[in-house]
């Protein structure tokens, strides 16, 4: 299970550069401006074989100019209800602020370890961090997130500090469910039907700081795992519709399990939360599950809307389109045993093994009516493929003289063909192209 480090701070101390560093990305876009995209601020990052994942909280305050304390005061809370460890910047060349000390206040209270990062130490001024030390969260690591100096002690003291994980995993062949979805969009209602009052618990397994993150069901002839998520655990003391706060959440669910159930709301539409669930899912190459909730409260519940609402959703989750929709009601139970039949075939597409005499039969002959196209006068020959075993999600090597020259939409095509021949709905699929 990974580790989940949060980057807590006042605006413009260098959170979204520090960020791009350990992720090795330019994903979190860097500018003065505040209200940068809000998608873009998680990662992973992998330290000397130890991979944790990095939540940038920076992307979630709105109006850094005229800022809202109380916002960020909000964002901290949240953080350190759910990291497993918080970097707390600030910048070395402003000197301590009261919104540090504001910060400062509340990861004190807190039981989880916080490192004090002292950033823009370009010309090594170590003598300025002095001042930082009453803030009372102990010594700070200066460093300068955007040439990278100090980012290495850092990273070795991140990996020092996290807690250890726990090796209990659930056996691998009984998936792993998780229900995720923005705010009010009715998770614990389908996660109470699913289970019910006299839910069967016949397990469970203690995650690393958390009292169980997954409770396995024996329900409806249906052995699995449900992955710990919102609606399972007490609510919290931090109001429950923050936006950030449920992010935050849905990564660590989506991390740890095989199949996501993502449910949108039916009265509401596709909202930019449900993308950013979404691309968390895609970046996690997770299983997927739509459910369309709250189908009992549309008037209009024609083949017709239902066709417009289907269309919607896959023109906004494109290029990924091939996965399963259900209209339902956690709340009547409507089609409730539906979503755990599609979400329990959907792992087993996951797992579907394609012979390399089947795959060679049906795709040589499709690929040599359909060649990639030549680059630079070459002819791209390809002529062999094959499943590669033991891999998360279906991933498939095709063995070309030039694989430099196979491009994306080619990759795309091989995929389609994949997928046409052999059932992987709602799973991702990998292509490589290798050298022969």
């Amino acid at each position: 299970m990974g580790n989940l480090v949060a980057i807590v701070g006042r605006p413009n101390v260098g959170k979204s550069t520090l960020f791009n560093r350990l992720t090795k990305t330019r994903h979190a876009i860097v500018s003065e401006e505040a209200g940068t995209t809000r998608d873009r601020q998680y990662g992973k990052c992998d330290w000397n074989g130890r991979e944790f994942s990095v939540v940038d909280t920076g992307g979630w305050v709105v109006n850094s100019d005229d800022i809202f304390e109380e916002e960020i005061r909000k964002q901290v809370a949240i953080a350190t209800e759910e990291a497993d460890l918080i970097l707390f910047m600030v910048d070395i060349m402003n000197g301590v602020t009261d919104l540090d000390e504001s910060v400062a206040k509340i990861l004190r209270r807190s039981t989880k370890p916080v490192i004090l990062v002292c950033n823009k130490m370009d010309n090594n001024e170590t003598y300025l961090a002095a001042e930082f030390y009453s803030l009372g969260i102990g010594d700070p690591q200066c460093i300068s997130a955007s040439t990278g100096s100090g980012t290495g002690d850092l990273l070795d003291l991140i990996i020092e500090r996290l807690p250890k994980n726990s090796d209990e995993v659930p056996e691998e062949n009984i998936p792993r469910f998780a229900v995720v979805g923005r705010p009010n969009v009715g998770k614990s209602s389908l996660v109470n039907s699913f289970i019910g009052e006299d839910r069967h618990i016949v397990t469970d397994i203690a995650g690393t700081t958390r009292d169980s993150i997954y409770t396995r069901y024996d329900k409806f002839g249906f052995d699995f795992y449900l992955v710990d998520t919102a609606g399972i655990r007490k609510k919290n003391k931090v109001t429950e519709d923050l936006e950030f706060y449920s992010v935050m959440r849905s990564i660590r669910a989506i991390e740890n399990s095989d199949v996501c159930i993502l449910m949108i709301d039916a009265t509401r539409g596709i909202e930019g939360q449900d993308l950013n669930i979404f691309q968390l899912i895609q970046k996690n190459q997770k299983s997927l599950v739509v459910v369309v909730n709250k189908w009992d409260l549309v008037p209009d519940k024609t083949q017709k809307v239902m066709d417009e609402f289907v269309h919607a959703i896959h023109n906004r989750m494109a290029p990924f389109t091939d996965f399963p929709i259900i209209f339902g009601s956690a709340l009547t139970k409507q089609r409730i045993f539906r979503v755990l039949e599609t979400a329990k075939s959907v792992y087993e597409n996951r797992c579907r093994r394609v012979s390399t005499a089947k795959l060679n039969e049906e795709m040589l002959p499709l690929i040599e009516a359909y060649p990639p196209p030549s680059m630079k006068g070459k002819y791209i020959k390809i002529k062999y493929c094959m499943q590669i075993p033991d891999t998360r999600v279906p991933s498939f090597v095709f063995y070309a003289n030039l694989p430099q020259y196979v491009k994306e939409p080619y990759r795309r095509f091989l995929e389609n063909k994949i997928r046409e021949r052999w059932n992987f709905q709602g799973t991702p699929i990998n292509i490589f192209i290798r050298q022969k």
